[in-house]
């Protein structure tokens, strides 16, 4: 893809964080961006803010934890734009404490949304993506390499993402996909229900992730980029 111009891109979890960051910079290439949350009404506000500086947004109500919800997504991209070029696989959420802590409804979740989900976005996206010749990118995490205390259900989604998107890689390639993850390190965003602010310029930002995958859309084709790790320059002061 030597230029994203009018490329059509679903983006899973894309209001807000890392997914609203990519969105950005895909619509400054020109691309037409869908994004999905949970709600309509914070699909619709994210699309809205989206659309102020240009650009084609599609908001969409869908669930990563629900089949029918992603085939819904996909196929409302279709009937929008008659296409889908590139899938981002980005709704994440997590819980973190002791094993002993963990309640068996947040492991559910985390695997749910994070594993599962990617496997829905990706199942309901294979056709159209063959069709197209297009791209899969799962958003992971260092945490899908590094294990850390009270990461139980975040490490092992994480680490599950990765070695789905490994071998989904080689299922696919010989149908025209190309498929990477791209495991972030620090990211200012409001994950875990923090809130970004100055204390956070030394972590990667939204954008960075975008600029990364606008980047990998329009590598030559004939080159793989897999499995990407990407953390912050500097360390915290």
């Amino acid at each position: 893809m030597e230029s994203l111009k009018d490329k059509v891109i679903l983006i899973t979890g894309g209001s807000k964080g890392i997914g609203y960051g990519v969105a950005e910079v895909l619509l400054k290439e020109g691309a037409k961006v869908a994004i999905t949350s949970r709600t309509q009404s914070s699909a619709d506000e994210a699309a809205k803010s989206l659309s102020s500086s240009g650009g084609q947004v599609l908001g969409i109500a869908a669930d990563v934890r629900d089949e029918s919800s992603q085939q819904k997504a996909v196929d409302r991209v279709l009937q929008e734009w008659g296409r889908l070029d590139v899938l981002v696989a980005n709704a994440g959420l997590g819980y973190f404490g002791s094993i002993e802590n963990l309640t068996a409804a947040q492991w559910q979740e985390t695997i749910d949304t994070n594993l599962t989900g990617v496997f829905y976005s990706v199942k309901a996206s294979i056709p159209v993506l063959k069709d197209s010749k297009g791209y899969i990118i799962t958003i992971a995490s260092l945490a899908g390499t590094n294990f850390f205390a009270g990461g139980a259900a975040y490490n092992a989604s994480k680490f599950g993402v990765v070695g789905f998107t490994q071998a989904i890689m080689l299922d696919l390639r010989a149908s025209g996909i190309k498929v990477s993850t791209i495991m972030p390190g620090s990211v200012a965003t409001e994950f875990n229900g923090a809130s970004p602010n100055s204390s956070d310029d030394w972590k990667i930002q939204p954008e960075d992730i975008g600029q990364i995958i606008a980047d990998l859309l329009k590598l030559n084709p004939r080159t793989l980029p897999s499995k990407i790790e990407v953390r912050p320059s500097l360390p915290p002061k």
